[in-house]
């Protein structure tokens, strides 16, 4: 006899819970609106840092200084790099994921709710400490985002450069505090059923970004306690008339940066592994593989450093070249399973959907430049250009906010109850698209032609064209950001209802309710596979059926 399965509710008998006032979100342990508190900083520190970016665009849109002085221009575009780097890129993540992590789990909090406080709250604070730079005398740091001596510690003075050392090491404190949070979160606190192997794919982005900061975070914080010394005490770390090395702080700098790159990905990588699978409806391809490759990535991260020091002259290229490459198969695994999840599936192009599609179109672009840099010789030739800054903006800015975009419109509802507006969440993904590759494409170009980065002013007039369609393109990136705070801003207050599992989503968090109650859950399902939510809606026909009978149920996991 024929039968049709009708979608469940999620928890018909479940009520929803009034938002809480300022004092409760000053106050607060929980960790949905501690993550929230997170997403708000670090996307009000996204803007900031995205207004320096259109004033540096504005600069070189045309040789011949327009706008500014060449100290102030080297302000500008060190504060970029700092506040969309260490304040932003890998906090909005960590927003993320302290209010999901709990729910894809079934816990009905992190493992310490106050740890977890005071880690949001040494974030904000380092963050003032960095902001408030732009007060001082002599104005904030001007020395890049690596700030590496002597240019830091000899030939650039005054408080700014003390308030940026101090204030991100608060922030890297906030960072370990964070991990040591998450990760017992993740081991400790997952309901009975949850085993590793069915945790959902952004818990296993989330786990591993934050092993990696537990291991990077510490040396780049004493990288900047000795900068600090080297600044005022008259320590002489990376002085070499005093028997110092200054190549070491980019060894120790460079430990950092290269993993931070991860660290940043890795959740974006978690978040494209769940939209796609939903929109595309059908099980992740190579769950299994996907896995294990988040760990490859994290590893050989650690091992290719110096190929950011290959001009230096004192590292060994060819092992420095082999780890770079090695670090593509990982990460074509998880772009092979990606396409390979939606090979024959029934694709919906919502906007979190298309969001993912641009995702993996820009990293794809970036990660081949990047395979390209990883040979020294061609990083010898395109160093320090604007083809750097192009691969980099293309990995750690387009990978990044189509991500992020991807997870604001796919978890959006859960948050709040409500839909963002599909209508213009398309116009934004086209604009963003458009303006993101008109952005940095030509300076590819420039940089194949020889620009070199960080100049306030050029005077070679072939490549103003380039820096033209560059300058147009960073503000339609800039409008398609407007156009997504509007759609927030009207979606919140005349949003339409989204229920509790709007896309029908896989994972726990779409058996609640929308906004998910104060311990998250009135009740919890049993738990059999990595999609617990579509075993709900959907049992099995008979006992003991489940996910290793019916092809549908069972994921081809690698």
């Amino acid at each position: 006899m024929a039968t049709t399965e009708l979608p469940r509710p999620a928890l018909p008998e479940a009520h929803h819970e009034e938002p809480g006032g300022i004092v409760d979100y000053l106050t607060t342990v929980d960790h949905k609106k501690i993550g929230i508190l997170y997403i708000f900083t670090a996307f009000g520190i996204f803007l900031a840092g995205g207004v320096l970016a259109l004033v540096v665009r504005w600069e070189l849109a045309q040789p011949g200084l327009q706008a500014m002085g060449e100290n102030t221009y080297n302000q500008v575009f060190t504060m970029h790099g700092t506040l969309m780097i260490f304040l932003f890129a890998a906090q909005v993540s960590t927003g993320l994921a302290n209010y999901l992590i709990p729910l894809q789990i079934g816990a009905a909090d992190v493992a310490f709710p106050r740890a977890n406080a005071m880690s949001y709250w040494l974030y904000l604070f380092g963050s003032l400490i960095v902001f408030s730079s732009f007060f001082v005398a002599g104005g904030p740091a001007a020395v890049a985002w690596t700030a590496y001596p002597p240019l830091s510690t000899e030939y650039f003075q005054g408080t700014g450069m003390d308030l940026w050392i101090i204030g991100l090491s608060v922030v890297g404190i906030a960072g370990i505090l964070g991990a040591v949070n998450l990760v017992t979160t993740i081991f400790r606190m997952r309901m009975p059923g949850m085993t590793m192997f069915r945790l959902p794919l952004f818990c296993w982005g989330v786990l591993v970004n934050q092993l990696l900061i537990l291991f990077a975070f510490p040396p780049l914080t004493v990288a900047f306690v000795l900068l600090f010394m080297e600044r005022n005490f008259g320590a002489r770390f990376f002085d070499v008339a005093a028997g110092g090395n200054q190549v070491l702080y980019q060894h120790v700098f460079w430990f950092f940066g290269h993993p931070e790159v991860y660290i940043i990905i890795l959740p974006i990588f978690g978040i494209i592994s769940e939209v796609i699978p939903v929109f595309s409806r059908k099980p992740l391809f190579g769950y299994r593989a996907m896995v294990f490759a988040f760990f490859g990535i994290a590893a050989l991260s650690f091992g290719v450093w110096a190929h950011h020091m290959f001009t230096t002259g004192v590292v060994y290229l060819p092992y420095f070249s082999i780890m770079s490459l090695l670090i593509a198969v990982p990460t074509g695994i998880k772009v092979f399973n990606w396409i390979g999840t939606m090979w024959r599936g029934s694709i919906t192009f919502s906007t979190a959907m298309l969001m993912a599609l641009g995702f993996i179109l820009v990293f794809v672009n970036g990660g081949i430049t990047g395979v390209m840099i990883a040979s020294p010789p061609i990083d010898f030739a395109v160093n320090d250009t604007y083809f750097i800054v192009s691969h980099f903006h293309y990995i750690m800015v387009g990978g990044l906010l189509f991500g992020m975009f991807a997870g604001f419109y796919f978890w959006f509802p859960k948050f709040t109850g409500k839909l963002l507006s599909e209508r213009l969440g398309r116009w934004q993904f086209w604009l963003f698209l458009v303006g993101f590759n008109l952005t940095f494409f030509p300076q590819y170009l420039v940089g194949l032609d020889g620009m070199p980065r960080r100049i306030a002013d050029y005077q070679i007039e072939r490549w103003t064209s380039a820096n033209l369609a560059s300058t147009v393109g960073a503000f339609l990136t800039g409008v398609s950001v407007l156009l997504f705070l509007w759609n927030f801003v009207v979606s919140m207050r005349r949003g339409a209802p989204a229920g509790d599992d709007p896309w029908e989503g896989n994972s726990l968090e779409w058996v609640t309710t929308s906004p998910p109650p104060h311990h998250n859950f009135h009740e919890l399902p049993e738990v059999h596979s990595e999609r617990p939510a579509f075993d709900r809606r959907h049992p099995p026909s008979f006992p003991g059926e489940g996910a290793d009978t019916d092809p549908e149920r069972d994921p081809d996991r690698g």
